[in-house]
């Protein structure tokens, strides 16, 4: 069977989409990498499109459906690589990706994804400081 390899890269995980997407080979992708997620404990997960010539609705759903299910396991998606082609069909097909983060490319996508940790880290150090604070602690 056909797979995408996952690649983890610091806190995140890394997809880079070569070929062209059939239904089933998006299944799969989703699948392996909801399974990547929860095993591995990343917090990010960036999706490189560049590959991509076409995406039809249901890619764009699966897409969709990636960033909602990493959301849930406290991971955020960011799709780079977008081609205007690309994002030209999405809008038509009315596909706004909700919850789907993009940039231009990798570096890009990454550094999304690094502000996004520092920021939880900023976060749970101001939790822990709040705790720390509490009367009878």
């Amino acid at each position: 069977m056909e797979r995408i390899p996952i690649l983890k890269i610091g806190p995140a995980l890394l997809v880079t989409i070569q070929v062209d997407m059939h239904d089933q080979l998006a299944l799969t992708l989703e699948e392996d990498l909801t399974n990547r997620i929860v095993a591995t404990g990343a917090k990010g997960v960036l999706i490189d499109i560049s590959g991509l010539e076409i995406v039809d609705s249901f890619i764009g759903r699966m897409l969709a459906n990636i960033a909602s299910v990493s959301r849930m396991l406290d991971a955020e998606t960011v799709v780079v690589g977008m081609r205007p082609a690309v994002a030209i069909t999405l809008v038509e097909l009315g596909l706004s990706l909700p919850g789907v983060r993009t940039a231009l490319n990798a570096e890009r996508g990454m550094a999304l994804i690094s502000a996004r940790l520092a920021a939880l880290a900023r976060d749970d150090a101001a939790d822990e400081d709040d705790e720390d604070a509490a009367p009878g602690a």
